[in-house]
């Protein structure tokens, strides 16, 4: 692991990611009454929760709305979820100003052109190695899987090894 990755990661304390393409693999399944249909990944969700008992906290900033990213959410405890959002710079913005954290503790996770903003200004930019190639080449780490195919999860387990977090975390299971 590149130690600049990891330095940078120590200093994370809030994750923030893109859901189409990040939490799911990309694909938006439209039904005839209207409604779509997301497929996570239960790694993710693991690691999500990982996060949430190492005192990581995650949000989703996305461009589309969708129940099923709500239900999602609330299942593995992502704590903040914009959707809708045509500037995710500018809710991230807000974010960190009403929860008093500094860009450099932020990570964020994204896949197309729309996260170049956010990623460009956080400490740990990260793209899903099926991201566009201007994402990959801003990117502080670009993760081994595939959107929606455990790349949060990787991402998650990066950030708890470098903060000494994971191993209590993983044990957590075996007492």
């Amino acid at each position: 692991m590149d130690e600049m990755v990891l330095e940078r990661a120590k200093r994370i304390s809030l994750l923030l990611m893109d859901c189409d393409g990040v939490l799911t693999d990309g694909w938006i399944i439209l039904l005839p009454d209207g409604q779509e249909v997301k497929a996570f990944n239960s790694q993710d969700g693991h690691g999500l929760k990982m996060a949430q008992r190492a005192g990581l906290r995650t949000g989703v900033i996305t461009g589309r709305g969708s129940v099923a990213l709500d239900q999602r959410a609330k299942e593995v405890g992502i704590e903040f979820v914009f959707q809708n959002a045509k500037d995710k710079n500018a809710v991230m913005n807000e974010l960190l100003h009403s929860q008093g954290i500094e860009p450099d503790q932020v990570a964020f996770i994204g896949d197309d052109l729309p996260d170049l903003p956010p990623m460009q200004r956080v400490g740990l930019a990260v793209a899903v190695s099926n991201a566009v190639a201007e994402l990959k080449s801003i990117a502080h780490y670009v993760t081994e899987k595939h959107g929606g195919h455990g790349a949060v999860r990787e991402v998650i387990e990066l950030i708890l090894k470098a903060q000494g977090k994971l191993e209590g975390n993983v044990f957590h299971f075996f007492a």
